[in-house]
């Protein structure tokens, strides 16, 4: 059980960031109903899974890089650092930095603007604290190595996109389909301090841990 929990932990920061509207869903839902149909919102869930992967894959590929190079306890602080830095830039200037593209942006658009909110985000980086335990565990001498990291880190990655696609594809058909994107101004959570916070506790968890 105890080898499933990063696994889980993929997976339900993958949900965590699916919920987020800046992650795509509220995007896709636009696009269906500036175009009329279902379906584009089914079609636009592929370039935004495809985005948020890539900003997670080059995190995951610079976690390697560096364990390669440093000790995994600096590794840690570092990015734990990096996290919490990230998250005191997103609460102060998050909102003035938006990244804007229009309904005409097509398929391709769509793709490159889940990459950069992801990366604007630092979806990426909520990733690291899960990421560096399972590259250590994919060899014998807990080393953070090329050769070991790299498929664990693919198949981290694919988790994660999975149950973040599964999430934004559920709500992005039931706010199309039923809900309406009235509901947002009656109560959505402000997904902003929450995002915030979740930053500094995957920093702190890292520094500290």
């Amino acid at each position: 059980m105890a080898a499933l929990w990063p696994w889980l932990t993929l997976a339900g920061l993958g949900a965590f960031h699916g919920v987020n509207p800046a992650m795509g869903w509220l995007f896709a839902v636009a696009f269906g109903l500036h175009r009329g149909n279902h379906r584009v919102v089914l079609l636009s869930l592929l370039p935004i899974a495809i985005g948020h992967a890539i900003a997670v894959a080059i995190v995951a590929g610079a976690i390697i890089s560096l364990g390669v190079l440093i000790d995994q306890q600096t590794v840690r602080h570092v990015a734990g650092a990096v996290l919490i830095g990230w998250a005191a830039y997103h609460a102060v200037y998050g909102h003035r930095h938006r990244v804007r593209f229009g309904m005409q942006a097509g398929m391709m658009g769509l793709g490159i603007w889940s990459f950069l909110m992801a990366t604007a985000h630092g979806a990426g980086l909520m990733l690291v604290p899960v990421l560096i335990p399972l590259c250590l565990a994919a060899t014998p001498a807990r080393e953070i190595t090329a050769a070991g990291s790299l498929p664990v880190s693919l198949a981290a990655i694919g988790v994660h996109t999975l149950a973040m696609l599964a999430v934004t594809g559920s709500i992005a058909i039931a706010v199309y389909q039923w809900l309406g994107l009235d509901f947002l101004r009656r109560g959505w959570i402000n997904f902003d301090w929450l995002w915030t916070a979740a930053l500094v506790a995957a920093g702190g968890w890292l520094i500290l841990g």
